[in-house]
């Protein structure tokens, strides 16, 4: 039975034998539910690579024992972390083809732990794998007994995910503004014969209570949360990506693309800014021109004003000040927007401290960035 079918779905991916797109795939245990995003290894399907790591938990590097780390492992630990994922494993599968060998794992997780300590992970571990016995994917291994540590599915069950915690500042992206009279409004909920707007959207990190101040961004305007709507009722508090309808105490003029923030922890408001970025199209960057930045759900013109460095992902060295950015170049950038946008740093943030870079000529999505 040829296994790589269940991941590789494309024509192009079995004729070829690589994986060139992301394919999810779902499974749950008693103590949780999974989503696997299985990305691409080659250089030349980065972005692919970008695109299944955003909104990635942890990281499974997959290593072939014979081989030892490859170009790619590097290039994927690196985007990892870019992306924010805290934790990374390391898979050494085929252990069955290298006599099980304890030194040959040992080899090739201390060079990638060298590797890792640069980029900055909360946790970084190893586990010796041979998928086709199953060993350590599910149950323990006899045949690789020296191993004491947890399984691959044991690790995964057990590992802290960014959704368990509701820690940080309350941000609320706008993505759409409702009046009762459109008939938004969950019938019982009580409001359908009040007159009102609200303001929808997915709570981008901490939480917000009835009574509690908050500012809306880039005005500044105050107002206190009157009431939190959900498609099952009316509730009090509202956390990390609950979709709701806020309701304010005044009439503020509020649009799509505008930012609900904690009253007492504000974000950056500013123009200009720096970050990282990854070029994921075939058309080299063109410094000289603008493109369009969207930023949660507000888009605008902006200029890359500044090109600092182009990050080498295999030796993690820079290199200063680059004439410009080809397809899956990784690089730091100073960008300035035709009009002042609300953000956090991606560290602190990866809804509100992300953009992606749009070619106004073609609408392709031609980069992803995170702000530093």
């Amino acid at each position: 039975m040829d296994l790589s079918l269940l991941t590789d779905g494309l024509l192009a991916e079995r004729e070829q034998g690589i994986t060139i797109d992301v394919a999810y795939r779902y499974f749950a245990t008693p103590a949780r539910k999974f989503i696997i995003g299985d990305s691409p290894g080659h250089a030349q399907y980065t972005r692919n690579m970008v695109t299944a790591a955003s909104t990635a938990d942890v990281a499974i590097l997959l290593v072939d024992a014979r081989h030892g780390l490859q170009v790619q492992t590097r290039r994927h630990a690196y985007l990892a972390r870019w992306v924010g994922i805290p934790r990374v494993m390391l898979a050494v599968n085929k252990m069955d083809l290298v006599d099980d060998g304890r030194q040959v794992f040992d080899d090739i997780s201390e060079q990638f732990n060298s590797f890792a300590s640069e980029l900055g992970f909360d946790e970084v571990s190893s586990i010796p794998v041979s998928a086709l016995r199953g060993d350590n994917v599910v149950e323990r291994s006899h045949a690789l007994d020296w191993y004491s540590g947890p399984t691959l599915l044991q690790y995964l069950e057990a590992v802290p995910a960014r959704h368990d915690e509701q820690a940080g500042r309350f941000r609320f992206p706008v993505q759409r503004v409702v009046r009762i009279a459109d008939g938004n409004v969950q019938p019982g909920s009580g409001y359908e014969d009040k007159q009102f707007r609200g303001y929808q959207g997915t709570i981008a990190s901490g939480s917000v209570c009835v009574g509690e101040e908050v500012v809306v961004l880039p005005s500044g305007a105050k107002a206190k949360v009157a009431g939190i709507l959900t498609a099952d009722g009316e509730i009090d508090e509202a956390i990390t990506d609950a979709a709701v309808t806020l309701l304010l105490d005044a009439d503020v003029d509020i649009s799509r693309g505008d930012l609900v923030s904690a009253a007492a922890a504000v974000p950056y408001l500013r123009n200009e800014f720096d970050a990282e970025v990854c070029w994921f199209d075939q058309q080299p960057l063109d410094s000289l021109r603008p493109y369009l930045i969207k930023h949660g759900g507000t888009t605008v013109r902006a200029r890359f004003s500044l090109l600092r460095h182009r990050v080498d992902v295999d030796t993690l060295k820079l290199e200063k000040n680059p004439a410009s950015l080809v397809m899956n170049d990784i690089a730091g950038v100073r960008l300035r927007s035709q009009r002042t946008l609300a953000f956090d740093a991606y560290r602190d943030n990866r809804v509100t401290g992300a953009f992606i870079v749009i070619d106004d000529t073609s609408n392709r999505t031609v980069a992803a960035g995170t702000i530093s």
